[in-house]
């Protein structure tokens, strides 16, 4: 009898090993539609506008300086050359305020879906030119050309309006291209050669589409930025999370504020462009990722994770049967029951691709339920085993949507439930003779 049991339990293991090769197949299947998903929206994206990331403004004032060089020709004598020399100076803003409100838009292709946002931004703010543009007396040697403000936009597809600048009262126009190599694409704006030591005020009003991210870099030497939306489910980004942010099923609201002494941003846009060394400047960020919590590839993906436990708790129950009950269960029939709670699995991420996560759900736990309950009243032959047992399957895959909506509690819940399983198990079997199961369990 000990070899008979020990048999029985050596049988039970192979088959739930047997078992893991068509979860793994389906798992991978579930990957291999996730990233398909993930490809489709980026060629959405490709085709519309991709994440944006909006740097700026920046002043940028052209010069040309007259430099005397002196040199000692052959003779050993003193020779003074003049050259022209050509630079740039820039300026960042003293003060910068971005105000966003921002909607957002379904768009499908087939059975995949990216979420497009369209933004009004309102951009204002104000630079304090040092005197002499901080050169000192060296300032008569320089000729100034025409300056322009320069605005870094990731992708330019995404401007929805007409872009006029408000420069101490006066309007000037955007044109194509941030003429600023380390802002990258974006548009630039001609202006009339400031004053050195006077103070400007600007105001910009942008209504700008993309595709899932919206980043800023923070600028200013105080930067203030205010973004509301009616996506309910933020996932905020970078190196400054808001000072405060509320969210609600209507919405989100988010507030951030930095300063030179939290982004040490201006140390960082000279080291990039004197040293070419923009790491730093490039990651200094911030902003909000727009994501989808119903998911249905990542629920699928972690509820398949839990396959292995399913099949083993239901195998335990056929087990307890057999012990307490001294039924006789095939192995064969072990393995159609596996089977089931595997195509459990195929069924969910194939539906929920079509009607969503929850219904799909609830469909393929009531056909599972439903086929393995039926199944079940001939192997226990009895109909009563049978809804006792299918009544502790839903209630397991109840549990297992409790675990998949909770991700915050997901490890305290299964634990319990591990842990209830458990003990489950050994009140039921406390007074088994494992010596001598032919004596029967003890009533």
């Amino acid at each position: 009898m000990k070899k008979s049991l020990l048999l029985k339990l050596l049988t039970i293991g192979a088959l739930i090993l047997l078992l893991l090769v068509p979860v793994g197949m389906i798992g991978n299947s579930i990957d291999e539609r996730q990233r398909y998903s993930e490809s489709v929206v980026r060629d959405i994206a490709k085709s519309s506008t991709q994440n944006q990331t909006l740097t700026g403004p920046v002043l940028v004032i052209p010069y040309r300086k007259m430099e005397h060089i002196t040199t000692l020709n052959d003779k050993k004598e003193k020779i003074t050359e003049e050259r022209e020399v050509t630079g740039q100076l820039y300026f960042l803003p003293e003060l910068l305020r971005v105000d966003s409100d921002m909607n957002t838009e379904l768009r499908k292709l087939g059975i995949y879906r990216a979420h497009l946002y369209h933004t009004r931004n309102k951009i204002d703010g104000k630079f304090i030119l040092p005197p002499a543009f901080g050169l000192g007396d060296d300032i008569a040697n320089y000729e100034f050309k025409t300056a322009y403000i320069a605005i870094g936009i990731s992708d330019i597809r995404g401007i929805e309006n007409a872009l006029d600048l408000t420069w101490n009262a006066k309007k000037f126009t955007a044109e194509p291209g941030a003429q600023l190599s380390l802002l990258g694409n974006g548009v630039h704006i001609k202006l009339d050669v400031p004053d050195a030591g006077k103070v400007y005020d600007f105001s910009l009003n942008l209504q700008l589409q993309g595709t899932g991210q919206l980043n800023l870099t923070p600028l200013g030497k105080e930067t203030h930025v205010a973004l509301a939306s009616d996506w309910p489910h933020p996932n905020f980004l970078g190196d400054y999370l808001p000072v405060e942010h509320t969210i609600s099923d209507a919405g989100f609201s988010a507030r951030w504020q930095t300063s030179y002494f939290s982004t040490n941003m201006e140390e960082h846009f000279q080291r990039c462009i004197r040293q070419r060394e923009c790491g730093n400047f490039e990651q200094s960020k911030l902003g909000v990722n727009l994501i989808d919590p119903i998911n249905h590839y990542v629920k699928s993906d972690r509820a398949i994770k839990y396959a292995l436990l399913f099949i083993a708790l239901t195998f335990a129950g056929f087990f307890l049967f057999e012990i307490l009950k001294r039924l006789q269960v095939h192995p064969i029939q072990y393995a159609l029951v596996g089977l089931a709670l595997a195509f459990f699995y195929l069924l969910l991420i194939s539906l929920s691709e079509h009607i969503g996560f929850t219904l799909a759900y609830v469909i393929s736990a009531a056909a599972c339920v439903s086929l393995i309950g039926f199944y079940a009243s001939f192997v226990l032959q009895s109909l009563t085993r049978a809804l006792g047992f299918t009544s502790a399957l839903a209630l397991l895959y109840g549990l297992l949507y409790g675990l998949l909506s909770a991700e915050d509690y997901a490890l305290l819940m299964g634990s319990i439930l591990l842990f209830a399983m458990l003990g489950a198990f050994m009140m039921l079997t406390r007074k088994v003779d494992w010596y001598n199961l032919n004596a029967g369990a003890s009533q």
